[in-house]
């Protein structure tokens, strides 16, 4: 007696599982730039988030508050995806800075700031509600401010307008003259975005962006 033949199709390989789309919880053009960095692409979603500090809130706990309820307003409206929430806050002897919105006020924060170290908390959220994934990151930068001459905060400010920037100063442009020194071991964090950081929760919610390029080019 002969062995029947194994007739059956054979077994296909598994197709690949598409990555989960990646959301950026912020409509910040400064972190839309950084996270276009890694080359995922990914949509802009605003999230709907009162950004009023609680009593007695320190910066820090602020930042991470934020940056965790954005990326929560988001992942409830698109539960699939892996949803990014950043926020950054200005601490000045444990006082929060946020954004000035006038040069009045800016002008304000910069004289405050004069000859003095003030740390900008910059916090990281990753979320995808449909695997139940939610860490955060914490990534300060200890910023050193020259002495500045309110000539020098005038002709900066009319110059760069940072309005909508958290301290009154953009560390990746002219704002950089404002400053003595920077201490931070995550380089775009005072920028809005530590993408050190957003990369390493990114791959542990199960999106690397060195495997998607390869991918991507298979």
């Amino acid at each position: 007696m002969h062995d029947t033949p194994n007739l059956a199709a054979p077994k296909q390989a598994s197709e690949p599982v598409a990555p989960r789309p990646l959301i950026l919880g912020s409509t910040s053009r400064y972190r839309r730039e950084l996270l276009q960095r890694l080359r995922l692409p990914f949509e802009v979603c605003a999230p709907d988030v009162d950004e009023s500090p609680l009593p007695g809130e320190h910066p820090a706990e602020l930042s991470q508050r934020l940056a965790l309820a954005k990326a929560q307003a988001v992942a409830r409206q698109f539960p699939e995806a892996i949803v990014i929430g950043s926020d950054q806050v200005a601490d000045l002897d444990g006082e929060s800075i946020g954004k000035p919105g006038s040069h009045e006020r800016a002008v304000e924060q910069l004289r405050r700031m004069s000859g003095k170290t003030v740390v900008f908390q910059t916090a990281i959220a990753v979320v995808c509600a449909a695997s139940g994934f939610a860490r955060q990151d914490l990534a300060p930068v200890r910023v050193q401010f020259r002495e500045l001459s309110d000539a020098e905060i005038e002709n900066y400010l009319r110059a760069e307008q940072p309005y909508d920037c958290a301290g009154s100063a953009k560390s990746e442009g002219l704002g950089i003259s404002l400053l003595s020194a920077i201490e931070s071991d995550d380089p775009t964090a005072l920028i809005g975005l530590p993408l050190i950081r957003t990369n390493n929760l990114l791959r542990q919610a199960g999106l690397d962006a060195l495997a998607t390029q390869i991918g991507a080019k298979a």
